[in-house]
């Protein structure tokens, strides 16, 4: 069992749940507060969740799969954000600051998908 809230990947991915509820749910029309902005919010939370529950797990195989559960909700928040910047719902310059986020995530999230599958303790 390993103290998720010492993992890097795991503070990233909660800072980065708080930034989007804070500064990009709020902005999303009213017209899609009910779909595409509940999908955002569960595929957000969906990261650290994952990580939360996977750190839970009694060995690094176990631990991978709820990190691979992160990595596809980490890749369904970044289309998304490309959705709602291709709507015209954030600009550009938060586009590319939601997506520069997601992609250190994405990237920390392999690492240690490949750290863990390589036997090590992480």
């Amino acid at each position: 069992m390993r103290d998720y809230q010492k993992l890097d990947v795991w503070k990233k991915a909660h800072l980065f749940t708080l930034q989007v509820y804070k500064e990009i749910l709020p902005i999303v029309p009213s017209g899609e507060k009910v779909a595409l902005t509940q999908q955002i919010r569960r595929a957000t939370y969906s990261i650290p969740l994952n990580i939360v529950e996977g750190s839970g797990k009694n060995t690094d195989k176990d631990f991978t799969s709820y990190l691979d559960n992160a990595l596809g909700s980490a890749k369904e928040v970044e289309y998304a954000f490309f959705l709602i910047r291709d709507l015209n719902y954030i600009n550009e310059n938060l586009y590319a600051m939601v997506n520069k986020s997601i992609n250190e995530i994405k990237a920390m999230l392999i690492a240690f998908i490949k750290f863990l599958r390589g036997g090590g303790k992480g």
